[in-house]
């Protein structure tokens, strides 16, 4: 994938936004004028060893209070659109899951996945009614693709909740905290996650400016 085109819409309708050095690593950011997305091409990226170096420095342990207070954040909105013991899939559970973890002491039923830390693919061949995926969508190389993975495992009336900082504008885009991780490649607007909902006929709803909800509509077909 290069900047030549959207990773979440494909159009060709985009735009060099800003130039960036983070952590002493230069970045471009590119500006998809169709579906809002903000993204670092794929030469600016980190290799798989420096992602996980970086990873390996987030303090996510399930015995943090900080850290559980931080996810907690996502939970009440999960379970005011869940049935009890419904049975879901982390998607990004990093080094120390804890989500999960959350999830289950409240008698919900989880696996986990992580690129890195959790590979197990097998866990992608089951459905879910939810998914979530916290602190994740940002590090998308390819959010499409994954966006076109949840939707697969995905059940009818499902719930797939998504944490990740939107940003309000494109101006407000360069000093931003968000894209100061030099992990984080993939960046959205409220725009993004309602052209998301667009296309996969989902519900949505915004509970912050971090946090989204998607249901995926009964297929009656």
């Amino acid at each position: 994938m290069n900047q030549g085109f959207c990773p979440l819409c494909y159009s060709f309708r985009i735009e060099f936004l800003v130039s960036k050095n983070v952590y002493k690593h230069k970045r471009d950011f590119i500006f998809c004028l169709n579906c809002e997305l903000i993204f670092v091409p794929t030469r600016f990226h980190l290799s798989e060893q420096q992602q996980i170096d970086r990873y390996m420095q987030h303090n996510n342990n399930p015995d943090d209070k900080k850290y559980r207070k931080f996810l907690s954040k996502i939970i009440e909105p999960l379970m005011d659109n869940i049935a009890p013991g419904s049975k879901g899939l982390d998607y990004g559970s990093g080094p120390g899951p804890t989500l999960s973890l959350m999830l289950e002491e409240l008698g919900y039923s989880v696996k986990i996945f992580d690129k890195y830390f959790s590979p197990d693919k097998l866990v992608l061949l089951s459905d879910y009614d939810f998914i979530t995926c916290t602190e994740t969508a940002e590090h998308f190389v390819n959010p499409r693709n994954e966006f076109d993975k949840f939707y697969k495992i995905l059940k009818d009336d499902g719930i797939l909740a998504i944490m990740t900082s939107m940003f309000d504008s494109k101006n407000n885009f360069e000093n931003w905290y968000y894209n100061r991780d030099p992990t984080h490649v993939s960046f959205y607007t409220r725009n993004t996650m309602i052209w998301i909902a667009n296309i996969y006929y989902y519900e949505i709803i915004f509970y912050s400016s971090s946090i989204v909800l998607f249901k995926k509509k009964i297929n009656i077909n």
